[in-house]
């Protein structure tokens, strides 16, 4: 029986993942509780032929919304082969599934980085732990770069750590900018004199291009999620090492929307 794959949670980056599994020849199913084109809401459908799912939904709530309350997806899934866990997401709530899923599921963790704009390219890169040599061909569908870091949960360990640096790259890039305005120098410039000079990171050589790049908090945009990717991290932490985390969290959570100068 040919594979049959379900990606559940198609906003910024679930949508652009099941396009390009689409395109890659897999045979792959979409759900949201939002009503979405081309994607279902029938989560009984959804599941009825299901041995891949592909979680991208938001947090811990709809993750335990989606595999064992609302839709119950473990539950009603009757030839369910494996669970990939795309969300990012706090290590030890990952690692606290295996106790909780039937062992005959595999789960694997394989976050992901690169915002929406490389969902819909295709060029993601993942961040694996756990049996993820066996879902190679479809990580390869979605992104260019696969790390496998260790058991299960390291990927999302290892991913929350990349976010944070994100954040503070973030918090930081956005920071420079606003005192670069309130000095006079031009904003492409100086992004421009960044991506080629020691400040250079992600977020400022793809100021034009990452979708949230301009944007300021909110609990619904990909800012908010940065907060909430934070705090993931930051349930790993040391208790001594949290005032750093905490003021780039406090920063991120006071930004503003900035204008194209």
């Amino acid at each position: 029986m040919a594979d049959i794959i379900g990606v559940a949670g198609c906003g910024r980056m679930g949508m652009g993942m099941l396009k390009n599994l689409h395109r890659a020849g897999f045979v792959a199913h979409g759900f949201d509780v939002r009503p979405l084109d081309g994607v279902g809401t029938d989560v009984d459908a959804f599941v009825e032929d299901l041995t891949t799912l592909i979680t991208v939904v938001r947090d811990t709530t709809e993750t335990d919304a989606l595999l064992f309350d609302d839709q119950a997806v473990v539950g009603k899934a009757p030839i369910l082969k494996r669970i990939i866990i795309c969300s990012t997401l706090s290590p030890k709530y990952v690692k606290s599934l295996r106790a909780r899923v039937p062992r005959h599921i595999d789960l694997i963790d394989a976050p992901m980085s690169g915002a929406q704009i490389k969902a819909e390219a295709g060029t993601l890169t993942f961040m694996t732990g756990g049996p993820a040599a066996q879902i190679a061909p479809l990580l390869r569908a979605m992104g260019t770069h696969t790390h496998h870091m260790g058991d299960f949960g390291a990927g999302m360990t290892a991913k929350v750590l990349n976010n944070l640096l994100a954040a503070s790259h973030t918090a930081m890039t956005r920071l420079v900018l606003d005192w670069a305005d309130a000095e006079g120098v031009d904003e492409s410039k100086l992004l421009a004199l960044i991506n080629t000079a020691s400040g250079q990171n992600w977020l400022a050589s793809g100021f034009d291009d990452i979708e949230f790049a301009r944007d300021g908090y909110s609990t619904d945009n990909s800012i908010g999620i940065l907060v909430k990717d934070v705090a993931s991290a930051l349930d790993i932490a040391p208790d001594e090492e949290t005032p750093l985390p905490l003021a780039v969290q406090s920063a991120i959570r006071a930004l503003q929307p900035r204008r194209k100068r």
